[in-house]
């Protein structure tokens, strides 16, 4: 086993060689990366084995992830300038240069491990940086093996190869100095690992806590909602932190937007059965917290509902839970990384931006909204009013947010929330935070302007 001083020492070397990298040449290197976690027989046997090692989520969506998620980075960075003068402002007399950050600890989820080992680590090199991915616990293998995938692309194309390496002393002291000594870390996953990363010394990008809510207003076109919906709480049995956690259809909708989602394979647990759904999902851990069962984390509706106790007919896919107020009561408001989806009836759009502040400010604040509505006035006032670093309209929000080839959000798995959630950037964490960037600034034509100009009409207002 290498210690993390001796990964750092080749880590180094091999982002020197690649320093001076043409933009050509390491356009070249992500093509042949990006192929390696792209192509069909690789991904495939990555999601079995994502799945079987983790045992969090499904093979299919765990494919369509790869595709997504490496995909949606090669085509954000095809054609981008990454390598020296990124554009220059004659009239400005301003020009940016791209330069790289070094070398990046990319911190990995168990619930993503291999998609988003491959999408991060194309961005990282498209920088002309060295990445040491540190993996979850529970997904060593499946990243291995991803990484193992990737340097025999770097092979191929003579760049070396470790430029992309697996963190091999995973105990705690191991992960810290790893932290301590990079560059830069990325760290997508839990609160703790955030947090982690933000108080290792090292710059950091981070991710807030997941609870995505979505509102179907009165003008919604229901059966495209009800699909778009469904088909994202069921991906990957909610793996992503952007899966709706919570939906919230104004009355005049309500109830046919309820038999829509039960025609798309929900069944509703209601009475005794959701006093047992809850006392499954929530249960108190070794600290003695009330905690989320992790029996249901990104397990089958089939499976949670038999660990509950409780009957669903064949062919549900998904479980709704109906909210109740006060909010506060109710642990359905919580996050739950399953597909259990809770839903809360609303007087009207004001009434469903009272329970969307609410919940959210609860669990995932900063991270996303979402909305079916066709109505200008309703995505403004959102874009306008809530505290979220992003308004998905009209789309599953497990694919719009990270971005997909309907929508043009930056593609990623590591989805800033702001100052709201803790972070330090409302973005989505992409290739262009994996550059330093100088600014040449050349003399002009200087600028001026008079006492008059600049607060004239202040003081016919309020005085001198």
């Amino acid at each position: 086993m290498k210690t993390v001083a001796e990964q750092m020492e080749l880590a180094r070397k091999a982002q020197e060689a690649v320093a001076e990298y043409t933009q050509e040449q390491i356009d070249e290197v992500c093509l042949a990366i990006g192929w390696k976690v792209y192509r069909d027989e690789n991904i495939a046997k990555l999601a079995r084995m994502a799945v079987e090692e983790t045992g969090y989520g499904n093979v299919e969506s765990k494919i369509l992830k790869h595709k997504r998620k490496v995909g949606g980075v090669m085509h954000d960075i095809k054609g981008a300038v990454s390598v020296g003068l990124m554009e220059r402002d004659e009239a400005s007399g301003i020009s940016k240069y791209a330069k790289p950050v070094g070398v990046i600890c990319a911190i990995l989820p168990a619930t993503n491990p291999t998609a988003t080992c491959g999408g991060k680590a194309v961005g990282i090199v498209k920088g002309r940086n060295a990445v040491i991915f540190k993996a979850s616990s529970r997904a060593l293998k499946c990243t291995a093996e991803t990484v193992r995938m990737m340097r025999e692309g770097l092979k191929k194309v003579g760049a070396p190869e470790d430029l992309i390496q697996i963190l091999e002393d995973s105990s705690r002291d191991g992960i810290a100095e790893l932290m301590r000594v990079s560059d830069l870390v990325v760290a997508t996953g839990s609160g703790a690992v955030v947090r982690a990363a933000y108080s290792s010394g090292t710059p950091a990008y981070g991710v807030g806590q997941g609870n995505a809510v979505a509102i179907v207003a009165e003008d919604a076109d229901l059966v495209e909602a009800a699909e778009m919906i469904c088909a994202s709480k069921l991906f990957d049995y909610a793996t992503s932190c952007s899966s709706e956690n919570a939906v919230i259809a104004v009355a005049d909708v309500y109830e046919p937007f309820m038999e829509e989602m039960l025609a798309h394979g929900c069944h509703l647990v209601s009475g005794a059965d959701r006093e047992k759904l809850q006392n499954h999902m929530w249960k108190v851990n070794a600290k003695g917290k009330l905690a989320l069962n992790p029996d249901i984390i990104a397990k089958s509706a089939k499976v949670i509902a038999g660990g509950a106790g409780i009957a669903i007919p064949d062919g549900a896919d998904i479980l709704l839970v109906e909210g109740r107020e006060p909010i506060a009561d109710d642990k359905f408001h919580d996050e739950k990384i399953s597909p259990v989806l809770t839903v809360y009836k609303a007087a009207d759009f004001q009434d469903a931006y009272r329970i969307l502040t609410e919940l959210t400010s609860r669990v995932g604040r900063g991270h996303s909204c979402g909305i079916h509505t066709w109505r200008r006035d309703y995505i403004d006032y959102l874009g306008a009013h809530m505290k979220t670093s992003r308004v998905t309209v009209r789309q599953p929000m497990s694919a719009g947010n990270g971005g997909h080839p309907f929508n043009r959000m930056p593609s990623t798995a590591t989805l800033g929330c702001g100052t709201w959630g803790g972070n330090i950037t409302t973005e989505n964490v992409h290739w262009k935070q994996f550059i330093n960037v100088t600014w040449v600034n050349e003399p002009v034509s200087p600028w001026g302007f008079t006492d008059e100009e600049m607060w004239g009409e202040f003081w016919k207002k309020h005085g001198k």
